[in-house]
């Protein structure tokens, strides 16, 4: 399967994500001071770090996507994983670490 760097996510899997996460920030899953930064949570220093087509720096935190999510946005292809940096949802190449797609901003609410 031939992956375009930026091509792989489309509409319904940004709903899905965004539907999955919305209640979640809404709720205040992240400390009063970060979210009236309307950041994604994101802490001071922490912007975003990640480039489309280059690899997750070695210092960027993330986290697993959760099944839910994954099944709900669609499996990632073989050799692919999904990642959440901050209020960002990537898909990187296994080995590489290479930032091959993103549904960014799901705390845009």
């Amino acid at each position: 399967m031939n992956i375009q760097i930026g091509g792989y996510f489309a509409e319904p899997q940004r709903r899905a994500a965004y539907a999955y996460y919305e209640p979640r920030f809404k709720a205040g899953k992240c400390p009063p001071g970060l979210a009236k930064k309307h950041n994604g949570c994101m802490p001071p220093g922490q912007a975003k770090k990640w480039r489309m087509g280059s690899p997750l720096p070695h210092d960027v935190v993330y986290y697993p996507v959760p099944n839910s999510v994954a099944v709900q946005i669609g499996l990632p292809p073989a050799g692919y994983k999904y990642v959440r940096v901050a209020a960002d949802i990537l898909m990187i190449a296994v080995g590489t670490s290479m930032v091959v797609d993103a549904i960014e901003d799901l705390g845009r609410f």
